[in-house]
């Protein structure tokens, strides 16, 4: 479940990621009564199998069952703060009945990942980049985006506009960009064409991982021509004094009426 509101005395407008038919809002009738029997079943980020009536306008959940609760996040506000980064994306980013088997996996993957509380920034880092992938956003990260001179082994910029780097010559000129270091570039370099796996493996120092969330918070705002609700959250637990992400030391989001 992505995300939720209440309506009326006891029912719920949910907004839900599905493989088969993508993002689509359904109603949950009485969920928010004491003795629901849906109500511990569809709790935010989980997965759970539904079964839905339909509805004139919307469909009506009728029967619920979770499949995960992804309980490793729930003591952890920092991971909580990235899976909600990760849902809040894939809302942003989706549109209602358009199913994209790969993006659901991928939110999937993550989710399970972060539950398991290991290696988080790389999570956050590779489900970026394969976002980007999956909506049709794939950064340039190896000619220059405007003259198409490949990126030379030097601090460069990166052009929101033109969608990927620009070189140190046409950088300058351009009005929406960031100056991106070489070590922050060969990172998005890596985790654009490794594997999980492969890319968990670099040791990143924890410098480069600050200039690159705001760098990618930066290029997903001007995207969606909207400022997220998630980096905002992260950034303020740091700010009163919760331990940083110790995966990779070395290398109730709900609408109002």
């Amino acid at each position: 479940m992505l995300r939720h509101m209440n309506l009326g005395e006891a029912d719920r407008l949910l907004t839900i990621y599905t493989r088969e038919h993508g993002k689509l809002r359904q109603i949950a009738k009485g969920v928010r009564r004491p003795q629901s029997k849906k109500a511990g079943h569809l709790d935010l980020f989980a997965r759970v199998s539904i079964l839905a009536a339909r509805g004139r306008e919307l469909d009506v959940i009728t029967q619920a069952d979770a499949l995960d609760s992804y309980p490793g996040l729930r003591s952890d506000l920092d991971l909580v703060g990235r899976a909600a980064y990760a849902i809040e994306l894939v809302d942003q980013f989706t549109v209602d009945g358009e199913a994209n088997a790969e993006l659901y996996a991928l939110l999937i993957q993550t989710l399970d990942r972060l539950s398991a509380g290991i290696h988080r920034q790389s999570v956050q880092r590779h489900f970026e980049l394969r976002l980007l992938d999956q909506v049709g956003y794939r950064p340039e990260l190896f000619r220059c985006s405007r003259c198409a001179v490949e990126i030379r082994p030097q601090d460069q910029f990166f052009s929101f506009e033109a969608g990927g780097a620009l070189c140190p010559k046409c950088g300058p000129d351009e009005t929406q960009k960031r100056p991106v270091s070489l070590a922050a570039l060969k990172v998005l370099r890596h985790y654009q064409r490794s594997t999980f796996d492969h890319a968990a493996q670099a040791s990143i120092r924890p410098a480069v991982h600050n200039e690159l969330d705001r760098l990618m918070e930066g290029f997903f705002n001007y995207l969606l021509e909207r400022r997220l609700n998630s980096p905002g959250f992260i950034r303020r637990l740091r700010q009163i004094g919760r331990r940083e992400p110790s995966g990779d030391a070395n290398f109730d989001f709900e609408e109002k009426e």
